[in-house]
């Protein structure tokens, strides 16, 4: 295409003239723009170069015009591109609606966060892109005031701030041409942040059954004044749900510790806990007090608690069952009043069987079980996830609200998790601090490979036969399974079998209730 520029006194009918020499070329004329400022835009089909060198002389003789050139765009497409860059760079999806709900305009943010590689959303219906909110029942109420709506989209939820579009005719009449979207995800995930909440349990993030089902039973627990044992898998959120606990209950202005018990040597786990008398570890050590004394009043909370010798689980056994302990090297009684919470990765009760946790604190401790479920079992979970740390990263590295990709997001799904909530947020974090764009794509994020890590179920033929390896691997999913599922109805459902071979495996493999009785 041909682009001229003419720049011109304002004479009427001086536009007649140059259409009219346009006419006598044939020329066959695509576009024709005037600016205020004394310049008539022309575009057209490139010509032969003999016909553009008469072309061009005899639109300059034309009364009142100065210069002619040829131009690289027309205003209008200057506009356009302009318009469409500065779209482009907003990091925010901004999308434009007609009356009928079709996307006329969508940025680059847009098309990352609803589309993906393979679509595009220009021509598309918005209800095949969005959920929680019926657009199209709003657009066709011809709406008059903007509105902010929480939708969901491919999990992830955002507020959509509408606007309707009205467009006055030559009558002044207003006519309703549709709406503008624009969707911010950090209004919401600043709601999902707050530190300081009437409801304690908040900060769990989680709308799938099975966390529902688990804050439930711990809100409940929370309020009751006896131990609580917390077992999930690594980076599942065992402590966080421990604090949540604190928090709900009336020991909430009170202290909560935390103690690490697979992190500290027997002698040094026992002094942290109980602390010790003046002399007792050596000639110039301090008398200290311990944190059970830390935390008279409070809550403690002892982790990996499976990990805790045999005689400092008899001294902490002492100690739940009257409330008072001494110190090493004293002969004094200490009297304290704490909570104990306790959390572990492995099954307790299996450890109680094969004779590595005492069985009498086991039931101490078991009085109020919560089991916090993985990640690879809740994955509707996942972006709800990945919004919230997605923002905490870009607040941590002090950049702007990063958006994640549709394809990022479907692979984000797609991983196994071996790490949990923790592996989530720690590959969120490296992925939004080594990115260099406003947007989060699936090439972006740094997973290990699922061949390189231990399967979660994992048997070794070396050790057995086929049928020991197929029964370890149906006892394993069971004991998975089990916690969530304690009904052997509501089990059978989840892995699809009858109500009664589920009970008789459980029965066989020592699972729950129905475990076998050992021979007196």
């Amino acid at each position: 295409m041909m682009r001229l520029e003419i720049t011109c006194d304002d004479r009427l009918g001086i536009a007649q003239d140059v259409l009219e020499i346009l006419r006598n070329y044939e020329i066959d004329l695509r576009g024709i723009e005037v600016d205020p400022k004394g310049k008539i835009f022309l575009n057209f089909p490139e010509l032969e170069f003999k016909d553009f060198q008469h072309l061009m002389p005899e639109i300059r003789r034309i009364a009142n015009v100065k210069d002619v050139k040829t131009v690289a765009f027309m205003p209008s497409e200057r506009e356009h591109y302009e318009f469409k860059l500065l779209l482009n760079m907003l990091p925010d999806p901004i999308l434009s609606l007609d009356s009928r709900g079709d996307i006329d305009i969508a940025n680059d943010a847009a098309q990352r966060i609803l589309g993906d590689s393979g679509k595009t959303l220009l021509g598309s219906n918005i209800s095949h892109w969005i959920s929680g909110f019926n657009l199209l029942r709003w657009l066709e109420k011809q709406p008059q005031q903007a509105t902010v709506q929480q939708i969901s989209v491919s999990g992830a939820k955002y507020f959509a701030d509408l606007l309707p579009i009205w467009i006055s005719d030559e009558q002044a009449k207003q006519n309703f041409a549709g709406a503008v979207m624009t969707c911010k995800p950090q209004p919401l995930a600043e709601q999902w942040q707050r530190n300081v909440s009437a409801d304690a349990f908040s900060q769990l993030l989680g709308e799938h059954s099975s966390m529902k089902r688990l804050i439930k039973e711990a809100s409940r627990m929370a309020e009751l004044n006896v131990p609580l044992l917390i077992q999930g898998e690594t980076g599942v959120g065992k402590e966080l749900l421990a604090r949540a606990c604190h928090q709900a209950s009336k020991r909430a202005e009170q202290p909560f510790l935390a103690i690490n018990c697979a992190a500290l040597p027997d002698n040094v786990a026992e002094s942290e806990l109980f602390g010790h008398g003046k002399g007792s570890l050596g000639p110039y050590t301090e008398a200290k007090k311990g944190i059970f004394e830390q935390a008279n009043g409070g809550t403690v909370l002892l982790d990996a608690v499976s990990e805790m010798s045999n005689g400092l689980q008899a001294k902490l056994l002492r100690f739940i069952q009257d409330g008072r302990f001494r110190r090493i090297g004293e002969e004094q009684e200490v009297t304290v009043d704490v909570r104990i919470i306790c959390s572990a990765q492995d099954d307790l009760l299996e450890q109680v069987e094969n004779g590595r946790f005492r069985e009498d604190l086991f039931y101490r401790l078991n009085v109020l079980p919560l089991h916090v479920p993985p990640l690879r079992e809740r994955k509707t979970d996942i972006p709800l996830l990945a919004d919230h740390f997605t923002v905490q990263a870009c607040q941590r590295l002090g950049r702007s609200l990063i958006m994640v990709s549709r394809a990022a997001r479907e692979r984000l799904q797609q991983y196994a998790w071996p790490g949990n909530v923790r592996q989530l947020e720690n590959v969120l974090f490296r992925s939004i601090s080594m990115a260099e764009g406003d947007s989060l794509d699936a090439d972006d994020l740094q997973l290990p490979s699922t061949s390189n890590l231990a399967d979660a179920v994992t048997v070794d033929l070396e050790e057995g036969s086929l049928d020991e390896a197929v029964k370890k691997f149906e006892s394993t999913i069971l004991r998975r399974l089990y916690p969530s599922y304690p009904s052997t109805r509501q089990l059978a459902k989840k892995v699809g079998l009858s109500h009664t071979a589920v009970a008789n495996k459980l029965r066989e493999y020592g699972i729950g209730k129905n475990r076998k009785k050992k021979p007196l």
